[in-house]
């Protein structure tokens, strides 16, 4: 959704800047009519043509506004003026040769004026104050640029800070390099073509040195850095991928650069627009070479597919490669930049994303990153994003030569339907901006470990609170941001939303009567979190459906049986709840020990055995009363019964018993305590002994069967 949002967004300030540009000219100017408007940019032509407008006469009001031409014309008029620019061009070629040798007897002359000696001064002069000014400075900061790559990262910020303090070194050597380079034209005089051709020269090293600088910044680790790769990269890239495309960008931007430097050191060479364009065109085709080259020489680990798709995918990006230099030689560069920024956007955008969630993620031994840096996250990378896409937006109204602010002020129904499009896009991204903050917050929060935490404590019980009322309270808010954004813009669309509103609270009270069920289930689990009835992750009893807490909607709970069966209970339904794991909870259990048994004696081992339980480092926590014995519950039959109590944490009782049952068997058969069971003695001949002897073994398998429900039941 996201990154339709962008391309719609590249396409709607396109397609603005390119109807306001036909609202203000039917068909591209030729070459004559662009001097001319050049010329009335100059400040003198402008300062005569004002006086000569003074002393004039004033020219005659008209009523009648010049009726704008149809699109079929301006169709008709940008073909014939595509045309008139590919057959220029194409017949400029073969007579390029000779403007060369033109432009190189201008160049021979001024040099043979300047003299051997004088070029060889000043090219060194050139050489020695740029790289030998970088070359001090490099040897006067060595040291500290090793102190950076020795840097130890102990938390996030201080990865910012090394990466901060890196790129500063790298820029202040650039910058060094252009201010000794710049000292060796104000110290001497240079020959004015010359000169010229120098700084363009020297403009393209800057921008080839920069990209250089920034690839070695982002994708490669500083000189005697040890330990990862990826420890101190800014973008997480594999080292062998990272050589390979470092040496394919920094080729096709210096290519790039240099051939720009050219074309722009013909103009000074007097060489008419026509000779320009061929000589850029055929500079061209070498970063079409370059590009095709890194198409089909690309390492396999970028693609996920291999075989014929990656074949077929290779071929589809030579044929857009191809397409894209088309676009350029005829002249459409509105469609050419729409075609790049198509492609490029939705990867600079994932690369600033890849780039911010490596710099933010925990450093070793941090399991979890603080909310504060899943929040610092979405904030860089929706402000990545927002200035990427204010500088495509900013680049595609210079090539169609439009005024944005211009633009705003024109009230055609083109351009209103165009404003509020771009209004909606904004819009919906900054919904979407605060959404993913709120997320983040939430999610950061719900993540926020808890192991540390003493349970039962009022932290513990605060903690347990927010995972219980944090989900809601996002659903809450997405659900209004929606709204809120959704109607916004509409409104700047131009739709009346009044109605809207009114038809949404009309709707809303159909909906409540009609859904009285929703209504009541809603409401009650309201008054359920308000009343703090249950959190997530305590055991819950209402009616017949009992289980963990395991989650929230809007109407319903869902609980999660100790047996694994999960129900989806609706609020309305819940009735009265039983919280069977809050502060504390009291067991009880019964022994039953013979008649002959010594009760003082049964009373001190139970005790001592209860502190022994207590001093237990594995079962203390969960231990709030230590267990005794309460006395004598009732005589039977065939045992005295013996009542058992203690106090532990919710949840932990069946463990604790347990533990205690086993040590009271221990100690009891140890001081000569036995327990009862039920027992027949009969007596008589053989066969009633036999029959005798049954009845006593299914007596005891019954009474096993009693004891064993009973313990369950407890």
């Amino acid at each position: 959704m996201r990154i339709v949002l962008i391309l719609m967004w590249c396409v709607l300030a396109a397609w603005g800047t390119a109807s306001a540009r036909a609202q203000e000219q039917a068909e591209a100017p030729p070459a004559q009519a662009r001097e001319l408007l050049r010329l009335l940019e100059d400040p003198g032509v402008r300062r005569w043509i004002q006086q000569t407008a003074k002393a004039g006469p004033a020219a005659a009001p008209t009523d009648m506004a010049t009726p704008e031409p149809a699109l079929s014309s301006r169709l008709a008029a940008r073909l014939t003026s595509m045309r008139d620019h590919i057959g220029s061009t194409a017949a400029a070629v073969p007579r390029l040769p000779a403007q060369l040798a033109r432009a190189g007897g201008l160049l021979n002359s001024e040099l043979a004026a300047t003299g051997i000696a004088r070029l060889a001064l000043l090219l060194s002069s050139f050489l020695i104050l740029g790289f030998g000014s970088e070359r001090v400075y490099r040897a006067l900061s060595s040291r500290y640029r090793a102190s950076l790559a020795q840097r130890p990262v102990l938390s996030v910020e201080d990865r910012f800070r090394t990466a901060g303090l890196r790129l500063v070194t790298l820029i202040a050597g650039l910058a060094i390099f252009a201010a000794g380079s710049l000292g060796a034209f104000l110290l001497f005089a240079w020959p004015p073509l010359l000169k010229q051709i120098m700084l363009a020269f020297l403009v393209a090293m800057l921008i080839t040195r920069g990209t250089l600088a920034l690839l070695d910044f982002a994708m490669f680790p500083p000189r005697g850095t040890q330990g990862g790769w990826s420890d101190h990269q800014i973008v997480p890239v594999k080292p062998s991928h990272a050589i390979y495309w470092r040496r394919r960008i920094v080729l096709f931007v210096g290519y790039f650069a240099f051939g720009w430097s050219i074309v722009g050191i013909l103009v000074d060479l007097g060489f008419p627009n026509e000779f320009r364009f061929a000589a850029a065109y055929l500079l061209g085709l070498g970063l079409l070479a370059i590009g095709l080259e890194a198409i089909w020489s690309r390492p396999r680990g970028d693609d996920p597919v291999q075989g014929f798709a990656r074949m077929g995918k290779s071929l589809a990006l030579t044929a857009y490669a191809v397409a894209l230099w088309g676009l350029w030689a005829a002249g459409l560069l509105g469609m050419f930049w729409i075609a790049v920024f198509a492609t490029l956007l939705p990867k600079a955008i994932a690369l600033g994303k890849a780039a911010v969630g490596h710099l933010l993620r925990p450093v070793e031994g941090q399991a979890v990153a603080p909310i504060r840096h899943n929040i610092l996250e979405v904030c860089l990378e929706r402000g990545v994003r927002l200035v990427i896409l204010i500088a495509a937006t900013f680049w595609l109204a210079h090539i169609w030569q439009v005024d944005l602010v211009e633009m705003t002020s024109q009230d055609g129904l083109l351009m209103r339907l165009l404003r509020g499009a771009l209004a909606s896009i904004v819009i919906l991204l900054l919904a979407d901006f605060f959404w993913e903050i709120i997320k983040a917050a939430v999610d950061g929060a719900l993540a926020d470990p808890t192991e540390s935490i003493a349970p039962g404590s009022n932290e513990a019980i605060r903690r347990a609170r927010l995972r219980t009322l944090l989900p809601i309270f996002r659903n809450i808010l997405f659900v209004a941001i929606a709204v809120m954004a959704g109607l916004t813009a509409l409104a700047a669309l131009g739709f009346e939303i009044g109605p809207l509103i009114a038809g949404a609270g009309v709707l809303g009270v159909a909906i409540g009567f009609g859904a009285q069920s929703l209504v009541r289930d809603i409401i009650s689990g309201m008054f359920y979190l308000l009343d703090d009835a249950f959190r997530v992750g305590e055991y819950i009893q209402s009616g017949s459906f009992k289980g963990t807490v395991e989650s929230f909607s809007l109407r319903s709970v869902r609980l999660r049986h100790h047996r694994g069966p999960v129900y989806t209970v609706p609020f309305g339904q819940l009735g009265a709840v039983q919280n069977m794991s809050r502060d504390w909870v009291i067991d009880k259990f019964m022994i039953n020990v013979t008649y002959d048994s010594d009760l003082e004696k049964a009373r001190k081992v139970a005790k001592k055995i209860g502190q022994e339980l207590a001093e237990d480092p594995e079962l203390a926590p969960d231990i709030i009363e230590p267990m005794k014995m309460q006395g004598v519950e009732q005589f039977g039959d065939y045992a005295i019964q013996l009542r058992f109590k203690m106090t532990t944490r919710p949840g932990q009782q069946a463990v604790v018993r347990r533990k205690a049952l086993l040590r009271l068997k221990t100690a009891f058969d140890q001081a000569g305590i036995k327990f009862a069971h039920p027992t027949v003695h009969v007596e008589g001949r053989d066969e009633e002994a036999a029959a005798a002897q049954q009845m006593m073994t299914a007596a005891k398998v019954e009474a096993a069967k009693i004891e064993a429900a009973s313990a369950a039941g407890r």
